[in-house]
């Protein structure tokens, strides 16, 4: 297998989308370092996951809207880059974490902007600010951003904004690393069956017919059609993809 010493950080990795990229970056062959914020004994399992495919896991607490937290969650990881994997550092950053938003324009309030903003973009920046020095040459960091970029849905005004900076802010990476090697790209997912936003999509049958209504390939998405793609952009096969957005939605209302 290639890859076998390298070593991903998937932010958000317990459940959903994170958790699915964790296991495909494993089969790559890719060690992975996965954090949650508050579901540690769905950590635990997707390590316990991992280790069965062969690879080395571990996880880690983090909250990504906390950026006071971050000096201290650095100097953890590298402890646990010390003791697990016996390295001080890591190849590929997947800024994955992340909370579902929905409210009118009308009602946004500034506490719901504020955790957007701070989990979605200022934390993903900040926190990728912390870890260049951990990352080695040749690497990558993949940033999640979201179909409503692209395609305007209401109630999405404040979560689709972050994103968008999100998208720029990627392109800027791939421009100032691209002297170290290190690419940066996005994927934009469509509508996918998870937790994500209290699973708003997965308890809405009438939602679930609109995005399939939508979508060319006649359906929502699953976890498990997003983390072979994430997979595939920490392997050589895409080492010439850099700065770019890749979206991953089924072929959502093109």
């Amino acid at each position: 297998m290639e890859n076998k010493s390298k070593i991903a950080l998937v932010t958000g990795g317990s459940r959903g989308l994170g958790k699915d990229m964790a296991l495909q970056l494993a089969k790559k062959g890719i060690n992975v370092v996965l954090t949650y914020n508050s579901q540690a004994d769905d950590a635990k399992n997707v390590v316990s996951q991992i280790e069965q495919i062969g690879q080395k896991a571990a996880t880690l607490q983090l909250n990504t809207g906390d950026i006071k937290s971050f000096d201290a969650f650095v100097n953890t990881l590298s402890e646990t880059l010390t003791n697990t994997f016996n390295t001080t550092h890591i190849d590929f950053l997947i800024n994955n974490a992340g909370v579902g938003g929905y409210s009118l324009l009308s009602d946004v309030t500034e506490e719901l902007f504020d955790e957007l903003l701070n989990i979605h973009y200022k934390g993903v920046y900040f926190l990728t600010q912390k870890l260049l020095p951990m990352m080695n040459n040749g690497g990558g960091i993949i940033n999640v951003s979201s179909g409503l970029t692209r395609v305007t849905v209401p109630r999405s005004s404040a979560y689709a904004s972050m994103k968008g900076a999100i998208e720029v802010f990627t392109r800027y990476l791939a421009k100032e690393l691209g002297e170290h090697g290190i690419r940066a790209n996005t994927i934009a997912p469509g509508a996918v069956l998870t937790d994500f936003g209290g699973g708003h999509l997965r308890e809405s049958k009438e939602l679930q017919q609109f995005i399939s209504n939508v979508t060319a390939l006649g359906r929502p998405g699953e976890a498990d059609d997003i983390g072979g793609v994430v997979a595939f952009l920490c392997t050589e096969d895409a080492k010439w993809v850099n700065g770019q957005r890749i979206e991953i939605s089924g072929g959502m209302a093109l």
